[in-house]
C-alpha cells in the first residue's frame, strides 16, 4: 500500500463494550427502586433511552414502571427542592386594611 493511501486510512481503536445497565436477572417492575431510579434525572425527569442504552422494549417497560411508581406515590412526579437560605419574612396582617387618613 502506498504511503498516499495510508494517510487515508483511520486508526483502529480499540474500545470496551460496556455493560447493560440491565442484567438478565434484574425484574423490570415498580417495585424494583434500586433499578427504576437509575433512570430518573436528578430533576425527577425520565433519561432517553440514548442516555440509559436500553432496548426498546426495555425503555417501554422502564416507563411503564416509573409512571406506575409514582402514581402509587413511590415516587415524586417532581424533584425541583430549592437549596436556598430562607430569610425572616415580614409578619402579614389578618385583618381587614385600614387606610391611615391624614387629619388636619
Amino acid at each position: 500500500m502506498d504511503k498516499s493511501k495510508r494517510l487515508f486510512l483511520k486508526p483502529k481503536r480499540s474500545f470496551r463494550r460496556r455493560l447493560p445497565p440491565v442484567g438478565s436477572g434484574d425484574r423490570i417492575d415498580y417495585r424494583n427502586m434500586s433499578l427504576i431510579s437509575r433512570f430518573i434525572s436528578e430533576r425527577g425527569k425520565i433519561l432517553s433511552r440514548r442516555v440509559n442504552r436500553l432496548t426498546l422494549k426495555q425503555q417501554r417497560l422502564i416507563t411503564i414502571a416509573i409512571k406506575q411508581a409514582r402514581i402509587l406515590s413511590l415516587l415524586p412526579f417532581l424533584n425541583n427542592e430549592k437549596k436556598f437560605a430562607k430569610t425572616e419574612s415580614t409578619p402579614r396582617t389578618t385583618g381587614p386594611r385600614t387606610r391611615n387618613k391624614i387629619k388636619k
